[in-house]
């Protein structure tokens, strides 16, 4: 009998063990990470942001309800830019948590900044002439300043210099706390957003001309109509104004979202010939990462920086959840309002309105993969867009910039028109 009860005693024990342990493995499920461990969910979004991108922009001609919106509004594709935007605040928030010396992290910040607008330039100046010009060279005279990789460089370099100095050293164990040792970064995103307000709806916009090319030789002017201030649409526009005014309407994208707007456009919301009535803007140059309209491009980095320093400072998941979900559903909820009371959404102008409700879907869809990758393990089904999130710029200049395709396009039999894109199908 005494045999009997310690053999029972025994199995008991180890019934208990193995459940405690079951029990520990599935509280784990919202315990902190290790320490040192890579957050998978950083490359995952990231890749997922480069899969999108990629989707769109092949995607877009065949279906251009997923193509940017031609002006007010929103589409799948709008969400791309400011997706990246956002994740190079979380990243930051991690890469700088540990700065000793202010003066070398801020030097470091500026070389690699100035590295990656530099790329920028390359790539979007106009060096590389496309898909259907084997040729390369940028005519200073009509080079394009500004770009994807120069905004994303100007809202990092802006991001960096705020994680850098603008903190405080107050602890921080809850999301009023969290507030507080950031305030001075806070502060910088009210401020910039009020002087982009200000900007927007308070400058005189005046009438304006610009040419388009007649023929090989021949130009003709064209005058748009403005006198206003505090115009949203596509003439009268205030970020239009100051492009125009800073980098001069040879140096702006000349392919404009809005020639796609039923005004210009007979195949609205796709490229078409325009309609015998068409306004005399809808040919005219405007730069969808232009001057103003990166100043909100910069408040997105700066809600993703935010973002990050939950990773810093909380060390459950269930906590770092609920830090960037309520946040989020503030922004979309902000987002809705202010559409509704007029402050429409747009990408090209990055209104307010836009920057909420992206950052706020940023916000969730960043919390739904650290979920599914970080929390649960479910890292497997994502390798691809993990891979694709740590190798996110040499995709970006060899797709989305088509490096490859042109660099392809060169291997031709007889004549260039016979290259293995038009092999391929894609030429």
């Amino acid at each position: 009998m005494r045999t009997y009860e310690l053999i029972k005693d025994k199995d008991d024990l180890e019934a208990g063990v193995k459940y405690n342990r079951r029990a520990s493995r599935k509280d784990e499920a919202f315990a902190g990470q290790k320490q040192g461990q890579r957050l998978v969910s950083l490359d995952v979004f990231r890749g997922l942001t480069v899969a999108l991108m990629i989707f769109v922009d092949d995607a877009g001609a065949l279906f251009p309800s997923i193509n940017h919106s031609p002006w007010d509004g929103v589409a799948l594709a709008d969400f791309v830019m400011p997706f990246f935007l956002f994740i190079v605040g979380v990243a930051l928030a991690i890469t700088h948590k540990g700065v000793t010396n202010k003066v070398v992290a801020t030097r470091k910040s500026v070389f690699r900044a100035l590295k990656l607008f530099v790329v920028g330039l390359l790539i979007q100046g106009g060096f590389l002439h496309g898909l259907h010009n084997l040729t390369y060279g940028v005519d200073l005279l009509g080079i394009r300043w500004m770009g994807v990789l120069q905004r994303i460089a100007i809202a990092y370099l802006l991001a960096a210099i705020c994680e850098i100095w603008l903190k405080t050293d107050d602890n921080v164990d809850n999301g009023y706390s969290l507030i507080r040792r950031y305030r001075l970064q806070l502060l910088m995103a009210l401020i910039l957003t009020t002087i982009y307000m200000l900007l927007l709806y308070g400058l005189y916009v005046p009438d304006w001309e610009y040419q388009i090319a007649v023929g090989d030789s021949m130009s003709k002017s064209l005058s748009v109509r403005c006198g206003v201030r505090g115009d949203t649409g596509p003439a009268c526009n205030a970020v239009g104004m100051i492009d125009r005014r800073i980098f001069g309407i040879q140096h702006l994208h000349r392919r404009p979202v809005y020639e796609r707007t039923k005004q210009c456009s007979i195949n609205s919301p796709d490229s078409g010939p325009p309609p015998p009535d068409a306004p005399s803007w809808c040919r005219a140059p405007f730069d969808p990462e232009g001057l103003l309209s990166s100043v909100m491009a910069t408040v997105t980095c700066l809600i993703g920086l935010q973002f990050g320093h939950v990773i810093i400072h909380f060390k459950v998941h269930k906590d770092r959840v609920i830090q960037w979900m309520v946040p989020s559903f503030c922004l979309l909820a902000l987002a809705f309002s202010l559409d509704l009371f007029g402050m429409h959404m747009n990408k090209p102008l990055y209104t307010v309105s836009y920057t909420c409700v992206t950052a706020g879907a940023a916000g969730v869809l960043f919390a739904a993969v650290y979920l599914l990758v970080d929390v649960y393990g479910y890292r497997r089904p994502v390798l691809a867009m993990e891979w694709l999130g740590m190798h996110a710029l040499m995709v970006y200049l060899l797709i989305g910039c088509n490096i490859l395709p042109v660099f392809i396009q060169g291997f031709y039999w007889r004549e260039p028109q016979n290259n293995l894109l038009k092999v391929i199908g894609i030429s």
